[in-house]
């Protein structure tokens, strides 16, 4: 068994993880090893915390069959339904929440891909939002091409969303429509095109700790700087529905070995927070230190005065991740 305060040590003086320390470090007890990876998070991090959120950009009707999703055609979950907003529609919210003093602004559409025309759409809302607002721009648009990114980042976009969702070997539970190779396809068209990349995954799929460290070394692998950790809120209609919600000890534990693999890294909350019922604070202290924010795209989430309000309790200073 290894050496939790050695270990942390190491990793300071600038050691990489190996697979098998993360297994063991998922062994550990847990107050140890959240203490150790939130010295970690301050080491690499400091008191900077990424608030971001995100708009449902186009609802419902997606072609992909990923079990988790409430989005997915192949589910009857009742949600609303609606084909892309409008330029107007998304920007006006885009300048709603930076008068709440949000700093990165997500746009999230229910597709595999936008087509060039929305692309084009989207590019114009970019456009307006940079010209009108301070607050920095991140897409969700699924598997995008080089050229597509290229685009967008001309118009503004700084960052693309882009999940792993999970790990290799676990991938063909999760999604059969799409391949887990063409998923890091489209993220490494995004580097290419100078964009950054926001990518994790979802816990409490019914993965095993294994599959939660392998998404994390992928993740390390392609120099991922933002990764979101969404926790399963099992949807009525969805494969998942009973699938049983993990616990906040195991979110904790998560979060903390995720900061050892991932030391310089935003480790973001996302969706499924509002679960937790101390809506992730206990997270902030165990080696996370970035969030989304408000409404998530088909749940509720957590308002940005609620964050704001504990982020000041525990000293965090909200700031850009890796801009």
């Amino acid at each position: 068994m290894i050496d939790l305060e050695i270990l942390g040590n190491e990793l300071l003086a600038g050691k990489s993880v190996s697979r098998r320390e993360a297994i063991d470090l998922y062994k550990m007890p847990l107050k140890a090893l959240c203490s150790k990876s939130d010295e970690i998070r301050k080491h690499f991090c400091s008191t900077g915390f990424d608030l971001c959120t995100i708009i449902n950009g186009k609802s419902g009707k997606c072609s992909e069959n990923c079990v988790f999703c409430a989005q997915s055609v192949s589910y009857h979950t009742g949600i609303a339904e609606y084909p892309l907003l409008s330029v107007e529609e998304i920007v006006a919210q885009a300048k709603l929440n930076e008068e709440q003093g949000v700093l990165r602004y997500s746009i999230v559409t229910s597709c595999k891909y936008l087509c060039d025309r929305e692309v084009e759409i989207m590019c114009q809302a970019v456009r307006r939002i940079q010209k009108e607002t301070r607050i920095s721009v991140c897409v969700s648009f699924g598997l995008l091409k080089v050229d597509q990114y290229r685009k967008l980042k001309e118009a503004g976009v700084t960052r693309i969303h882009n999940n792993l969702e999970t790990s290799r070997r676990f991938f063909h539970k999760i999604c059969t429509t799409h391949t887990y190779d063409e998923k890091i396809v489209a993220i490494r068209a995004a580097q290419k095109a100078g964009l950054s990349v926001c990518s994790g995954g979802i816990v409490g799929l019914g993965e095993t700790p294994e599959d939660r460290i392998d998404l994390a070394l992928a993740l390390r692998e392609l120099g991922i700087k933002s990764v979101p950790i969404n926790i399963l809120n099992p949807i009525p209609g969805t494969p998942l529905a009973e699938n049983t919600r993990l616990t906040s000890e195991d979110i904790r534990r998560i979060v903390a070995v995720y900061r050892f693999i991932l030391p310089d890294a935003a480790i973001r909350l996302a969706g499924g927070r509002g679960l937790l019922a101390d809506k992730g604070k206990s997270c902030f202290a165990s080696g996370a230190n970035a969030a989304i924010s408000g409404v998530m795209l088909t749940t509720d989430g957590i308002s940005i005065a609620t964050d704001k309000a504990m982020l000041n309790e525990l000293g965090y200073e909200l700031k850009r991740d890796h801009e």
